[in-house]
C-alpha cells in the first residue's frame, strides 16, 4: 500500500514539513540527458535570489560548467557549495558531479564519453596516437604545474610521521594501493584504506603522528574529502593529490600536489589521470627514498631478495 500513488497515502500520513518537500522532489526519478535545462527554467521561479543565479550561470554557461569543479562555480556565482549541490539534487541529480556528466552528454559528442579526442570512424592507429598523445600531454602539464616546494614540504611532513595513511575511492584506489606498495618497499609504514567506511573510522582515530594522503583526482568525492577533512581534525598533516583548479577537498590540505588532466569534463572515471597521479607517486617515493638513503636502499634489497622468491 506504500508503495501505490493515491491521494490519500499522503495526506493521511502525520507528515512534517521536510518530508512532504522530500516527496515533491523529482530526486527520486532519473534524471533524464535532455532534462537538465528544463527542469532549470522550470524551477527558476520557485528559487532564492542565491541559487538563481545558480540556474542562471548553469543554464547560460554549461559548456562553462562541464569543465569546473563545485567551488569554481559557487565562487562565480556568489554562492555557496551547498547551494550548489542542492540546486543539483532538486533538479533530479544525484550531485554536482553527475549533472555536469549530463550537461556534457548534452553538450558533447557521445563518442567523447570514451576520450574527448576520438572521432566514431577513427582507425586503431589514429586511436593509438590520440591516446598516447593525450596522456603524453598530461604527463607533461603535470610536470609542469606540479610544485617542487610544494613536492618538498610533502616529503618532510611524510618523514615526520609515525605513521601513514593513504585514502582513495574509485578509480583513485589503484592509485592508494601502490603508493602504499612503494612505500613498504622503501621501509615506511604505511598503510592504504580505500573503503569508505574504513576510511573515516581510520580518519577518526589518526592524531598529529600521523600523514594521510588523499588521492581524488576531482577533489569533490564525498567520501575522501570526509576522510580528509576528519583526518585533519584529528590533527594529521594532510597531503591531497588533485587535479587542478578549486575543489573542496583543497580547504582540508596541508599540501596540494596538483596533477593536470582534463578528461573529467565528460566522464565519471579518470584516465589519463592516473598516468599523473601515478607519476607523482614515483616523485614522492623517489624523493623519500633520497632523503633516507641508506635506509631505503637496505630495505629495497632485503624486500627484493624476499620478492625474488616468488620467481622463477
Amino acid at each position: 500500500m506504500a508503495q501505490r500513488p493515491t491521494r490519500g497515502t499522503t495526506a493521511s500520513r502525520p507528515s512534517t514539513t521536510g518530508r512532504k518537500k522530500a516527496a515533491k522532489a523529482p530526486a527520486a526519478d532519473p534524471i533524464s540527458v535532455s532534462a537538465v535545462l528544463a527542469r532549470l527554467r522550470t524551477l527558476r521561479p520557485t528559487l532564492g535570489p542565491a541559487v538563481q543565479r545558480i540556474a542562471d550561470f548553469i543554464a547560460d554557461h554549461p559548456q562553462e560548467v562541464v569543465h569546473m569543479s563545485v567551488s569554481e562555480v559557487a565562487e562565480r556565482t556568489g554562492a555557496s557549495e551547498g547551494s550548489v549541490v542542492g540546486l543539483c539534487k532538486s533538479i533530479g541529480a544525484t550531485g554536482f558531479q553527475q549533472l555536469k556528466i549530463v550537461l556534457a552528454q548534452e553538450i558533447v559528442q557521445p563518442v567523447q564519453l570514451i576520450h574527448e579526442d576520438l572521432e566514431p570512424r577513427d582507425p586503431v592507429a589514429d586511436v593509438m596516437a590520440k591516446i598516447f598523445h593525450s596522456n603524453v600531454q598530461t604527463l607533461q602539464d603535470t610536470q609542469s604545474t606540479l610544485s617542487a616546494t610544494a613536492m618538498e614540504k610533502a616529503v618532510k611532513l611524510i618523514r615526520a610521521a609515525k605513521r601513514i595513511e593513504i585514502y582513495g575511492i574509485g578509480s583513485a584506489a589503484p592509485i592508494a594501493e601502490d603508493a602504499h606498495y612503494r612505500m613498504l618497499r622503501i621501509g615506511l609504514n604505511a598503510k592504504s584504506v580505500v573503503d569508505s567506511h574504513m576510511q573515516v573510522i581510520s580518519a577518526t582515530l589518526t592524531g598529529p603522528d600521523v600523514a594521510v594522503i588523499t588521492v581524488s583526482h576531482s577533489g569533490s568525492t564525498h567520501e575522501t574529502v570526509t576522510a580528509t577533512r576528519l583526518a585533519r581534525e584529528a590533527g594529521a598533516k594532510t597531503i591531497c593529490i588533485t587535479n587542478f583548479g578549486r575543489s573542496p577537498i583543497q580547504q582540508y590540505a596541508d599540501v596540494l600536489l596538483l596533477t593536470m588532466a582534463r578528461e573529467t569534463q565528460f566522464r565519471t572515471e579518470a584516465m589519463t589521470s592516473r598516468l599523473a597521479q601515478l607519476a607523482i607517486i614515483d616523485v614522492l617515493i623517489a624523493c623519500l627514498a633520497l632523503a633516507d638513503y641508506g635506509h631505503a636502499v637496505k630495505t629495497i634489497r632485503k624486500t627484493f631478495d624476499v620478492l625474488s622468491l616468488k620467481r622463477y
